[in-house]
């Protein structure tokens, strides 16, 4: 049995199981499981670790980073809880466990007639962010997503993230659909920081060149669609604060290539500063800093 396969029918078994597991029980569970991985799995800890000094600062002390590692972890496996079993939840359960600042951004952004780019990180709740942006406006979300290997547990993950109103297109495919929901005036729902198609571009970001997507920026320039940031982000009794930023203001000297970098020096500014104040839910297992010789 290879790898792959076994992945999906752990997802699957997951499934079948975690739904089943009150709240009471399931997020203590996986801040035990989050423990257990940081503890055990030493490459995802060591790209953590090394992720978080670049937040915090190098001179930061070793206690520090391993305890925010740990607190990213069970966010992690807290999220992966949240996956399966937040699908059986109805959109007033949803609304009641969010509190939503800065709607009216988007909806000052949609009355423009172009659609909205919404860029946010791994960071918090992304799920529970599209959900619910989606709920709230009746307004379906695109939003590309990792290609995941084998297809069929792609569909599956695809089935587990898509709720009312939500449509995930494989990132490495065309994104044809990402220009035709913006050009109907809807919202398009993108992670600023991975590169998954490794077609970004090099950046300063925490004071070190990273490389990191700028398909959003591009995305919002060609259409006209503006490009506002959103975080959701996780509180301590496991509700979610939702923070809408005011649209930025796009540079547009006719300089294409200047005004991407420009305009993704931006985004990345913003990153900076939710990330900062929150380092422990940045959750990803991904390095955007390349490897130094």
């Amino acid at each position: 049995m290879n790898q792959t396969f076994l992945t999906y029918l752990l997802y699957r078994l997951a499934g079948a199981i975690f739904p089943h597991i009150p709240p009471r029980w399931g997020y203590p569970l996986f801040s035990f499981i989050g423990d257990l991985v940081c503890r055990f799995h030493f490459g995802a800890r060591g790209i953590v670790q090394g992720n978080l000094r670049h937040v915090l600062g190098q001179e930061t002390d070793k206690a520090t980073i391993e305890e925010t590692a740990r607190q990213l972890f069970r966010n992690s496996l807290q999220n992966y809880y949240e996956l399966f079993h937040q699908r059986n939840l109805s959109r007033e359960e949803m609304r009641a466990s969010h509190t939503v600042k800065g709607l009216e951004h988007i909806e000052e952004a949609l009355a423009q007639g172009k659609g909205l780019v919404l860029t946010t990180a791994h960071f918090g709740s992304p799920d529970g962010l599209i959900c619910l942006v989606a709920s709230l406006f009746s307004c379906r979300v695109t939003a590309p997503a990792e290609h995941l290997r084998p297809e069929r547990l792609f569909r599956y993950v695809v089935s587990l993230r898509e709720k009312g109103g939500i449509t995930l297109l494989p990132a490495d495919g065309p994104l044809l659909g990402l220009f035709r929901a913006l050009k109907r005036n809807e919202i398009v729902a993108v992670a600023a920081d991975r590169d998954t198609t490794e077609s970004g571009i090099m950046v300063d970001f925490f004071g070190a060149p990273a490389r990191l997507p700028d398909g959003h920026v591009q995305l919002a320039m060609r259409t006209g669609a503006k490009l506002a940031l959103a975080f959701g982000r996780r509180e301590p009794d496991n509700s979610y604060t939702i923070e809408i930023h005011p649209p930025l203001e796009l540079e547009d000297t006719g300089d294409f290539k200047r005004d991407v970098r420009a305009n993704m020096e931006k985004v990345v500014a913003g990153l900076e500063r939710v990330i900062r104040q929150h380092p422990e839910q940045w959750l990803i297992f991904y390095s955007p800093w390349p490897a130094r010789a």
